[in-house]
């Protein structure tokens, strides 16, 4: 994430602050400055261009704190969730929040690469939605399908994510790496399948995605990962299909961008350790490498597990250099 600062007292802000702690001012985040701005009291905020700008309706509801383009209306952010918990759903309502905010940060990081974004009222067809389901009453399946990615809003919760994390003996899981690994998916659906070119590189890279997935699914559950696994995959999970494979190293690569731009925002990576690099896999492999082994021995000096605990074999790093591949030109 960026570093960002007050504009009316220059003190330090976190992408969720709704008001500055040091001044006051109420504040509100410009997806188009891709700056934290401040709003006067009715908040409302005024852009170079001199189109007016509201706080979102739903900041108290999410704790959204974006701006919407009307008065009483809602953000970009928010017209990209379809289904939220009913108001009668306590439990679902107390993690709406937290899903959402996965889902903000998402979206900003997706903004600053340059992939495109559009809702379902924009593009039905092609464009992209989140049901963000509570389950409370019914199990819900994290998913994407045609565009519409499902959230399993008990995810939030902590200590259901670990019972989860470990049943599955995972390394990593969280509520922004779901997200991440969903619209893997869905970009897979819209910037490859519709290439033949790179959808032949990708299957050279991540296998046949047309082989039964139901299938996989069943075989993975059975007999789990192959033995030499970790010599071609990012993880255990990404062995179970080509789709996984895919949406696993795409939720990686913006793991890798995400954490990259925050080192260097806060002076712990120099801004030139990027450059002269030919392709991603070189800047993984000479920057990314040794920053991960440094920040997980920084989370052992703290007790707590590694921050990355994943190992990047050759075959994973070309992978990675693919994915980077389909972020659009400047």
């Amino acid at each position: 994430m960026k570093a960002y600062r007050c504009r009316v007292c220059g003190n330090p802000l976190y992408f969720e602050n709704s008001v500055c702690v040091s001044c006051g001012t109420p504040l509100g985040y410009s997806r188009g400055e891709r700056e934290i701005v401040p709003v006067d009291a009715s908040g409302v905020y005024v852009d170079a261009d001199g189109w007016i700008w509201h706080v979102c309706r739903n900041l108290n509801l999410s704790g959204c704190t974006w701006l919407a383009p009307l008065a009483g209306g809602q953000c970009f952010s928010c017209d990209l969730t379809r289904i939220r918990p009913a108001d009668t759903d306590a439990p679902g309502l107390v993690n709406f929040p937290i899903a959402e905010r996965a889902k903000r940060h998402l979206i900003t990081e997706l903004d600053a690469l340059g992939f495109p974004l559009v809702t379902k009222g924009e593009d039905p067809t092609g464009g992209l939605a989140f049901d963000l389901l509570s389950s409370t009453l019914a199990p819900v399946m994290i998913a994407h399908s045609d565009g519409i990615i499902t959230i399993d809003l008990a995810e939030s919760d902590d200590s259901h994510r670990e019972r989860i994390r470990r049943q599955l003996d995972e390394p990593y899981r969280t509520m922004l790496g779901h997200f991440r690994h969903e619209v893997g998916h869905y970009f897979q659906w819209r910037l490859v399948e519709d290439d033949p070119e790179v959808l032949a590189r990708c299957r050279e890279l991540f296998g046949d995605e047309s082989v039964d997935y139901d299938a996989e699914i069943r075989r993975h559950y059975a007999d789990g990962p192959p033995a030499n696994w970790t010599e071609h995959y990012i993880s255990s999970y990404a062995t179970m299909h080509p789709y996984e494979d895919f949406a696993e190293t795409w939720a990686h690569y913006l793991h890798i961008c995400d954490t990259l731009e925050t080192a260097i925002e806060y002076g712990l990576l120099p801004a030139a350790d990027l450059l002269g690099h030919a392709r991603f896999r070189d800047l993984v492999a000479s920057v990314w490498v040794k920053l991960s082994t440094g920040l997980n021995l920084v989370n052992r000096s703290m007790g707590k597990d590694d921050l990355y605990p994943f190992v990047l074999a050759p075959t994973v790093l070309d992978k990675l250099d693919f994915v980077s591949t389909l972020r659009p030109a400047p």
